[in-house]
């Protein structure tokens, strides 16, 4: 009888599903549309993470670097966490989540956010940034095209009515600015989806960085009118009446244009960003700005979206209220400015 328990409890050996060998199964073009970076581009971000994500075990058979920034990069190319195991990698699900959330975290640690996203503050980077603005309208002094979106995301179990958005949608309201080239210059994923634009521009360092002069003079960012009119923060008139008040806002929207068309590259290179994502609303802020900073790699590295992927790249905007300014506060001195900068550029 011992005899026999003994021998029931001898493990059996384990069996390890054949791994898919991306580098050789799949060419550029393939492997682009699968993971949305190229083979370069892949293994750039593999080893900017390698040495937080790597086991720290020698036993066979565990998860690699590469494969966990295949696992994620897949994630985030299809919004489908069950479709990582579908493609063969040979995983339980349980894995598949732990790899993913291991590089999501990696990816999102300050010193990598701060690479990789950054509002320009160096005279010469402005100088360019603004020339770029400049050249699509004719609009003088822009840095930055500033806007809200949505992700949607699965309702949460703690304070779930903050995050209904005005479309009776759980989601996480994200600030983005974008430059000229459509590089992500700023970007917020923290707030729930019943939070107002100009709220969330108001809680952050970009407003404090405005304010506190640590942005040089005479630069402006762009938005629409759910934000306030600032100094630094051009909004468009809601009524002009004069010629040059119309030609400002023309050109006011054919520039400010680039944050729905930049918003809509994001979500058309990273689908999970277009479904439902399904964590919680912090993992669910990692996503988000992992997948950010993947868009600045991308456009770093002249990355392209497929040619599926690139059509009609307009974000759908924010239904916002139209900021409403205190009679005689600062948003009114916003609007005397305004006034100037389209006398004297547009008139």
């Amino acid at each position: 009888m011992a005899e026999e328990q003994r021998q029931y409890r001898i493990r059996r050996p384990r069996n390890f599903r054949p791994r898919l060998d991306i580098f050789n199964v799949y060419n550029d073009s393939e492997f682009r549309k699968r993971y949305r970076l190229d083979q370069q581009g892949f293994l750039y971000v593999t080893e900017l993470i390698r040495e937080v994500i790597a086991n720290r075990t020698e036993r066979s058979h565990a998860v690699t670097p590469e494969m966990k920034v295949a696992l994620t990069l897949r994630y985030f190319a299809t919004g489908k966490m069950q479709l990582c195991n579908a493609d063969d990698f040979g995983l339980s699900q349980p894995t598949i989540s732990r790899a993913i959330s291991q590089t999501v975290d990696a990816l999102t640690a300050p010193h990598i956010i701060t690479r990789f996203i950054d509002f320009p503050t160096n005279p010469m980077e402005i100088q360019r940034i603004q020339a770029d603005f400049y050249r699509i309208a004719g609009f003088p002094g822009v840095v930055g095209a500033i806007d809200g979106t949505h992700v949607k995301i699965v309702a949460p179990h703690d304070y779930e009515e903050v995050y209904v958005n005005r479309k009776n949608v759980h989601s996480i309201n994200v600030q983005v600015v974008f430059d000229a080239n459509f590089i992500l210059r700023d970007l917020v994923a923290q707030w729930p989806g019943s939070v107002h634009d100009s709220r969330i521009l108001r809680e952050s360092g970009l407003w404090d960085g405005f304010e506190q002069n640590q942005i040089p003079a005479g630069c402006y960012m762009l938005g629409d009118s759910g934000y306030p009119c600032k100094r630094w923060l051009l909004t468009p008139y809601l009524r002009p009446e004069r010629e040059y008040q119309e030609a400002f806002n023309r050109a006011h929207k054919k520039t400010r244009s680039v944050v729905e068309r930049g918003i809509g590259q994001l979500k058309r290179r990273f689908h999970v960003l277009h479904d439902e994502i399904r964590v919680n609303p912090q993992k669910a802020s990692k996503i988000i700005m992992a997948c950010g900073i993947l868009h600045n790699i991308c456009k770093q590295r002249n990355i392209p979206l497929d040619d599926d992927e690139n059509e009609e790249d307009v974000d759908d905007p924010n239904v916002e209220e139209v900021f409403q300014p205190v009679p005689g506060g600062p948003v009114a001195d916003g609007a005397l400015f305004r006034e100037n900068v389209a006398r004297n550029h547009f008139m």
